[in-house]
């Protein structure tokens, strides 16, 4: 019996390192693919850092209108030289000789990862899908889809509505004596990091879908236990060393949790109907 159950294990090991394997050279693939763009995408996170952002032209619009409506109280605290001094150059700074190239790696590594995550996922799907059934085995397509597509919506929503946030709130420290110097390694790793983390928040409604498919979850489960992925939201954003971080993170973690919930009542897998008296007794 007991090498009857350690075969199995082994043969998963073996399943697992080929899986891997795939994975890894697909992420090098996607990584040399990426290389060439990867000066553009640095720019792309630079950008928040000239405090040009989304929020800046908000801004902007808000204090036209209080300058045509309200022009005692536009002039009175001088709004327009504080939404000029909202926009200068500020450039990242590096100390090593070759922290522009390892910096370089890191940007290819995650951008060839984001490029080949169909790859990435139909392994995932080989590896689960003998545990599956002939028709659960048909929605590869659909998994695959869906988990790329709401993994680069997070990755997305972060770079183009939080990241500016966090920049812009941390250059309203700025003043006179006080003034940003933005490590390369750090801002990028920073940014680097988010951006899996949202891309995997947004993969909790799949996760959801398929685990309450699967009979595994149902939705009064998840709903009996939102004060726990309350907590677990915090926990997890706890890692992280400022509030404003901690909040962006833990925000829309539990918003896909409440999301997860709501997926699990209306695709989730239906108990059968209990038989009536007649049925059973016939």
């Amino acid at each position: 019996m007991t090498e009857e159950k350690v075969v199995p294990f082994i043969e998963h090991l073996v399943e697992l390192r080929s899986r891997l394997i795939v994975i890894v050279v697909a992420v090098v693939i996607g990584m040399g693919v990426s290389w060439n763009f990867s000066p553009a995408i640095l720019g792309f996170i630079e950008k928040p850092l000239t405090g040009e952002t989304y929020l800046t032209g908000i801004k902007r619009s808000v204090y036209a209108r209080v300058k045509e409506r309200y022009p005692a109280v536009y002039q009175r605290y001088q709004l327009d030289k504080e939404l000029a001094g909202t926009v200068k150059v500020r450039r990242l700074n590096y100390s090593a000789p070759l922290e522009p190239f390892f910096v370089q790696c890191k940007i290819s590594i995650i951008a060839g990862f984001i490029i080949v995550l169909p790859i990435v996922f139909y392994q995932v799907w080989l590896f689960v899908a003998p545990g599956l059934t002939r028709k659960e085995r048909r929605m590869v397509v659909p998994f695959v889809t869906a988990t790329t597509i709401s993994f680069c919506i997070g990755a997305m929503f972060f770079l183009i509505i939080i990241w500016p946030v966090i920049i812009n709130f941390s250059l309203s420290y700025e003043m006179e004596g006080l003034q940003s110097w933005f490590n390369l390694s750090a801002y990028v790793n920073f940014c680097m990091r988010l951006i899996l983390i949202f891309g995997l928040i947004f993969e909790l409604p799949i996760l959801s879908l398929l685990l309450s498919r699967l009979g595994f979850v149902n939705y009064r489960l998840l709903a009996r236990n939102r004060k726990f992925a309350l907590l677990a939201s915090a926990i997890v954003a706890a890692f992280h060393a400022d509030l404003i971080t901690m909040f962006v993170i833990m925000v829309p973690l539990y918003l896909m949790y409440e999301v997860s919930v709501w997926v699990a009542l209306i695709f989730g897998k239906r108990k059968p109907a209990p038989a009536s008296e007649e049925e059973a007794a016939a």
